[in-house]
């Protein structure tokens, strides 16, 4: 598959139907083929983050809960013990390929909450400069309330590739793609190879979710392509119940493609420059300037001025000594310590105080220039 080849960031989400069997025990072989696969896509230098569901499924046995619906306060019981069962099976799977799981519990307050996003986003990035550890994330629903809802984990998928500034989002699931018409219920139905856009009539095409232990449908799906899309990430429906499902995928398997029209980071530079309100500003002297219009991040060398009261990971506008506005970025230190180390050399940094989160001020990534 040219387009997954292509891609450097990629996020998996394994559904629990996938996962976890009828009688609520992990399929452990199929996890071992897609831990084989994913050591393999490792090794071909992409990077690699899993969005698994599974944790409520895992947990219903242990609490004697059967197969019955649950209440809120017991599905949250049954993620608590089931979540321990879970990431157990991702690091005995990954272990046979050298890897490890990084576990990650995120709430969709954490893709939305400016703070919280920031320390999930450098958590992640972390965590994907080690070539063995793999990110694996679920939803927090011993903690969450509303989050625990029909199809949460295909949102929390395309939130962390929007978070993770990936390229592509690959949703394996117990259908191989998107279809016209529910193809279980009509066989005169058309197959869709691939969506350039999120259409009325796209999104009448998706039905409900068809198995009994997992609880996405078609219609999650596309409301994760539409987050995806929109962050300039790709997004790929596909079979995941054969072995080796990563590796049928790239050997041409059918699968659904969502296009996005432009690059995660266009996508971010596009929603700096247009979503988020300054909370202060930068100057800086005419060799900054400069340097910005070639493409450099902002060192605190550059900055003759900070005005405002803001914090690490908000917006601020970028002005030169004359007043003009040159841009926006997303700041790396907060208004009084950014105060402190203006004029100074990046090496300076830790010494005055007393940390170092970064070099710059302002990366290049995290900014968009005016024009």
């Amino acid at each position: 598959m040219t387009v997954l080849a292509k891609a450097k960031r990629i996020i998996l989400k394994v559904g629990s139907s996938l996962l976890i069997d009828e009688a609520n025990h992990v399929r452990a072989l199929w996890l071992e083929s897609l831990a084989q696969d994913i050591a393999q896509l490792k090794s071909s230098g992409k990077q690699v983050i899993v969005v698994t569901s599974g944790a409520i499924a895992l947990g219903r046995h242990p609490l004697g809960y059967g197969k019955r619906n649950l209440e809120l306060e017991e599905k949250q019981a049954a993620a608590a013990c089931g979540q321990i069962t879970l990431v157990s099976a991702w690091a005995q799977a990954l272990a046979k390929v050298g890897m490890f799981p990084a576990q990650m519990l995120l709430t969709a307050d954490d893709s939305i909450e400016r703070r919280r996003y920031l320390n999930a986003r450098n958590t992640l990035e972390a965590l994907l400069e080690n070539p063995k550890a793999i990110p694996v994330i679920n939803e927090n629903d011993t903690v969450a309330t509303a989050e625990i809802r029909f199809g949460d984990n295909d949102r929390l998928a395309a939130r962390v590739a929007q978070m993770a500034g990936a390229d592509m989002l690959v949703l394996f699931s117990d259908i191989d793609g998107l279809y016209s018409a529910n193809p279980a219920k009509d066989k005169g139905v058309k197959f869709i190879a691939e969506v350039k856009e999120i259409t009325a009539d796209i999104e009448k095409m998706a039905g409900g979710s068809s198995s009994s232990i997992g609880s996405g449908g078609m219609v999650t799906k596309i409301g994760a392509a539409k987050i995806a899309m929109g962050a300039g990430c790709s997004m790929v429906i596909a079979l995941g119940s054969v072995v080796h499902p990563l590796k049928a995928l790239l050997d041409g398997g059918k699968h659904t493609l969502f296009v996005a029209q432009e690059s995660p980071l266009s996508a971010r530079k596009r929603w700096i420059a247009g979503s988020i309100h300054p909370a202060g500003s930068l100057t800086v002297d005419k060799g900054a300037a400069g340097a910005l219009k070639g493409g450099k991040s902002l060192l605190p060398a550059g900055v003759v001025a900070v005005e405002g009261d803001f914090d690490r990971g908000d917006a601020v506008l970028i002005r030169d000594e004359a007043g003009n506005t040159l841009g926006k970025g997303i700041i790396a230190y907060g208004s009084e310590d950014a105060r402190r180390i203006r004029g100074k050399q990046s090496q300076e940094i830790e010494q005055i105080l007393g940390f170092k989160r970064r070099d710059v001020l302002i990366h290049r990534d995290d900014m968009a220039l005016d024009g």
